[in-house]
């Protein structure tokens, strides 16, 4: 059994006036830590542009990805259709195939009851099955019985339970009605919050008629509104264990190659709410990786208390309390990573430069501090 590796990302990231992640008013989410109000960003806003990343920056191509959607009989029916079925037949087919999975049935007739998530090549691999069978199940597939008898050689919930796309593997699955099909998740990704205390803001707007009559009864905008908005530097974290990865994967030796891809679809990934508004594509100012054997470890608490420097900043404070977190708590608890690499904007001071190479080490480029930890996990796998 090989060693499992904790890949721990720490990332600091300023976000402007913006709202990226709103609640069921239109307000950007917050919570409360440390006594204040804080700007917050679901876990599940991020980890879904981590997944549209991965095809976004054509990391891996859409075909090898996951697809999550209630809609499964109509995935599995267009399938069919484009391997070469009539439409009824591939209904029919899509019917069969579905049964063994026990999805309860939607509010809607083409729909499940919650979204399944699963891969594609597994939809692929199910649809070759099923075609391969064509000579016994042609001309059949009006009887629904005999046509589940003819399917029945197909192991569905093993075909779906294993071999799974990347961002499957990453973020897990959860069928109540399969058990059997349950993916543990490898990566676990928290909030996003602010740094420091954050108040809402409001952006009042009007939009201009851009045809209107001189009969001069007309307002001078054709719409008016309100649109709330923050803006705040956040602390970011994820982690993942190799070992599930690779038992997910099922290819230990895949995990690596899955952590670097998760690793830069994490950190160049933005949630987009509003972005059509607000456009607050910004990248980290710092991305701190480490690689554990123990345990994973957040630094949220090094921002319990709020940062507070109004006139120089919210970035490089943070940056500082970063730094002086890790290097307090590896004293604290006598412990230090197999790795710790970083890639950081530069703080004023020779004072402040220190304390951020003590405690990340050298700020390298992105695609260094990429191939530092491929290197990290490459050579650490250990029997135990």
């Amino acid at each position: 059994m090989t060693t499992n590796h904790f890949v721990d990302i720490h990332i600091l990231q300023d976000l402007p006036p913006s709202n990226i992640n709103r609640d069921d008013n239109g307000t950007p989410k917050q919570c409360t830590y440390g006594g204040v109000q804080r700007l917050r960003t679901s876990s599940q806003s991020w980890k879904r542009a981590t997944r549209l990343a991965f095809k976004d920056f054509k990391m891996i191509p859409e075909e090898k990805l996951g697809v999550r959607t209630r809609r499964v009989l109509a995935l599995f029916s267009n399938e069919f259709k484009k391997a070469g079925v009539d439409e009824e037949t591939a209904g029919q087919l899509a019917a069969a195939i579905v049964a063994p999975l026990n999805i309860k049935a939607g509010k809607k007739a083409d729909q499940g009851a919650y979204l399944l998530f699963f891969s594609r090549p597994q939809v692929d691999e199910l649809v070759n099955q099923v075609m391969a069978l064509r000579g016994q199940w042609e001309g059949q597939t009006s009887n629904a019985k005999k046509l589940a008898d003819i399917l029945d050689a197909i192991d569905v919930p093993g075909i779906v339970g294993h071999g799974h796309s990347l961002d499957v593997a990453l973020f897990g699955r959860m069928v109540a009605d399969l058990p059997e099909i349950n993916v543990d998740a490898a990566a676990q990704v928290a909030h996003a919050i602010s740094t420091h205390a954050t108040q809402n803001q409001f952006d009042y707007f009007t939009a201009v008629d851009d045809f209107q009559t001189d009969s001069g009864n007309e307002p001078g905008s054709g719409m008016i509104g309100t649109i709330e908005f923050n803006s705040a530097t956040m602390y970011r974290f994820a982690t993942v264990s190799t070992r599930q990865l690779g038992d997910n994967l099922g290819d230990p030796a895949a995990a690596v190659k899955g952590v670097l891809d998760f690793i830069k679809a994490f950190v160049l990934s933005m949630p987009s709410g509003h972005q059509t508004s607000y456009a607050a594509h910004t990248r980290p100012s710092a991305v701190v990786v480490s690689v554990r054997d123990d345990q994973p470890v957040s630094y949220v608490s090094a921002f319990e208390k709020p940062v507070w420097s109004p006139r120089e900043g919210m970035i490089e404070a943070s940056e500082l309390r970063l730094a002086h977190f890790m290097r307090d708590e590896s004293i604290r608890w006598g412990d230090v990573p197999k790795l710790t690499a970083a890639s950081y904007s530069p703080v004023d001071g020779p004072e402040g430069a220190k304390d951020l190479s003590s405690a990340f080490g050298p700020s390298l480029a992105f695609g260094d501090l990429l191939k530092a930890v491929e290197k990290a996990l490459s050579g650490g796998d250990d029997d135990d």
